[in-house]
């Protein structure tokens, strides 16, 4: 049996993004019986996963503040040393579609300044990329660049970005499993510019900048987390090769 408060903050995170996965997986599995589907069953996953994480993080990192997507805003996380940045469930129309797997479930610490921690499971793949054991960024296998896009509504100026690159959309579900499928060499770029909050990527970034990936907003300015605004509404996580040309693409043409 692991003893949480042994861990470090890598393998904590770890250890808590799966605990919260294997939540989802139950409610996931419950779903028929319970007769969850649609918004219902969005809204159980989300509920239970904020449960289990609200309470590993209280009992077994009490000091810490927390920022989560399910919870309330605690401003005193602005004065913390450390902040626990966690999206209990991204993905959560395609958490809704047995058998997709493109859901995750993201955590990670930011300490006085910047992400130290992250992990991303992805329960239902059977996966979690993390800070602790960075992937190792393999060579393209892809001649022609391939950028992950929502499946649902990818921003315009990403396809005239792919005409640009000669690139392939590849369309996949939450932000999490976008930035992950670059660091899995399923993508080589994910561009965003559509809306997000800290949440949405503060893992996913720890992550992939651990495994040597060219983490920034769009402007190519740094991206900064335990901001007063929630709000990050844009970023680009790619192959470094690929950096110079997507933000100069964005300097040019913008995102509308």
């Amino acid at each position: 049996m692991i003893d949480p408060t042994t861990l470090d903050d890598h393998a904590f995170a770890v250890w808590a993004a799966e605990r919260a996965g294997a939540v989802l997986l139950d409610v996931r599995a419950g779903a028929h019986a319970a007769g969850l589907e649609g918004k219902a069953l969005k809204d159980a996953g989300d509920a239970a996963a904020q449960a289990e994480l609200d309470r590993v993080l209280t009992l077994h990192r009490p000091d810490d503040a927390v920022l989560s997507e399910e919870a309330a805003d605690d401003k005193s996380r602005l004065t913390a040393h450390r902040v626990w940045i966690i999206d209990p469930l991204d993905g959560t129309r395609e958490f809704s579609e047995p058998p997709r797997d493109d859901w995750a479930v993201h955590v990670a610490l930011w300490q006085d300044g910047d992400l130290v921690a992250g992990a991303v499971a992805q329960p239902a793949l059977g996966e979690t990329f993390h800070t602790g054991r960075p992937s190792i960024l393999p060579p393209r296998t892809s001649e022609r660049p391939r950028i992950a896009v929502s499946r649902s509504r990818p921003p315009a100026f990403v396809e005239a970005l792919a005409a640009e690159l000669d690139a392939e959309l590849v369309p996949m579900g939450s932000a999490g499993v976008k930035v992950m499928s670059v660091v899995r060499d399923i993508a080589d770029a994910y561009v965003h510019a559509g809306g997000q909050y800290q949440w949405d990527n503060a893992a996913p970034v720890a992550v992939a900048r651990a495994a040597g990936l060219h983490c920034s907003r769009v402007d190519g300015s740094p991206i900064v987390y335990n901001e007063d605004d929630t709000s990050l509404p844009d970023l680009i996580v790619c192959r470094p090769e690929l950096a110079e040309q997507i933000v100069d693409f964005v300097r040019r043409h913008g995102t509308e």
